[in-house]
């Protein structure tokens, strides 16, 4: 019986998709207890063909392909949780590999834990190429969506959530409070994002718990491509433009609370890029005040790349 499925969205990169279906190969939970569901979002490259090469090399896995014709991330995994046949619901990038205990992981604590409704596990970068010399942990997060809450279960709290490429939730969770917000999310190469937090924040504001689990973990791999600050423009502008689209969504009110929030992250950007200036890091200094200026655009309307 299928107990857990994994769902995967994406859009040509097929040679990527092949890595993180191999680590799924590699899990300790018995192959009839899981599934991974690709979701394939109009790729263009040959990402069916491998794929069907793939599946058929590996028959005793349950492996399947479903299409998503409307482009976007949040509709790409809607679909693919609509397709989804397990009581849980795992949802992965196409760029990951996950740990030999992710499976099972997920699924002992759902079966422990009736009360938990979601879940989300850790997220180490796997880097390709070494790494710039503006890259700190803050700038890091954006890019890589690091997540590290320590070696024990936790609540998630503080307004922390599962990131995005590694998070599982029951599908009575799913069938009680809806899916994904199809404003938000990437839509091919327009890097939107915050539709986990737009998720999460909804089961939060009904009381439900969502706990960390470090067991599930997976690892994200980062291109070189990821790492110039033309990227990184790109990418934290568009964080701006998405918190913009969900707070405006909420209220005026909720919008006018995170401007506020933005106020004071300026604060704090500038006591971390002071410390980095006295530790002789000033390239990292400069980029959070980058990241910085890049979001807060985002947020007023302002960006326009």
């Amino acid at each position: 019986m299928i107990r857990l499925s994994i769902v995967i969205a994406t859009y040509n990169r097929g040679q990527n998709l092949l890595r993180t279906l191999r680590s799924l190969l590699r899990q300790d939970l018995p192959a009839a207890e899981w599934e991974a569901v690709v979701v394939n979002n109009n790729s263009t490259d040959d990402t069916l063909a491998l794929f069907e090469q793939f599946a058929a090399e590996h028959p005793d896995f349950n492996l399947r392909m479903v299409t998503e014709t409307r482009q976007g991330l949040s509709h790409a995994r809607n679909c693919g949780m609509a397709a989804a046949a397990g009581e849980y619901i795992a949802i992965i990038d196409d760029d990951e590999e996950v740990n030999i205990g992710f499976g099972r992981a997920y699924v002992d604590f759902f079966d422990a834990h009736p009360n938990v409704v979601a879940c989300g596990g850790k997220i180490t970068p796997l880097y390709e190429f070494d790494p710039p010399r503006w890259l700190s942990p803050y700038a890091e997060r954006p890019i890589a969506g690091t997540l590290n809450l320590g070696e024990q279960a936790i609540p998630f709290t503080g307004g922390r959530y599962p990131g995005g490429g590694n998070m599982a939730i029951r599908r009575s969770t799913i069938e009680r409070y809806g899916v994904f917000n199809p404003e938000l999310g990437r839509t091919g190469n327009r890097l939107l994002a915050g539709e986990e937090k737009d998720l999460f924040r909804r089961l939060a504001a009904a009381g439900e718990e969502i706990w960390y689990l470090p067991g599930a973990e997976i690892l994200h791999i980062i291109p070189q491509s990821k790492l110039t600050l033309e990227y990184f423009d790109r990418l934290t502008g568009m964080v701006g433009v998405s918190e913009r689209v969900r707070t405006q969504s909420l209220s005026r009110g909720a919008y006018l609370t995170r401007l506020g929030a933005e106020a004071v992250k300026w604060g704090g950007t500038a006591v971390l890029a002071v410390g980095y200036l006295l530790r002789g890091e000033a390239a990292k200094g400069g980029c959070l005040f980058r990241m910085r200026w890049n979001i807060t655009r985002g947020l007023l309307g302002l960006w326009e790349k």
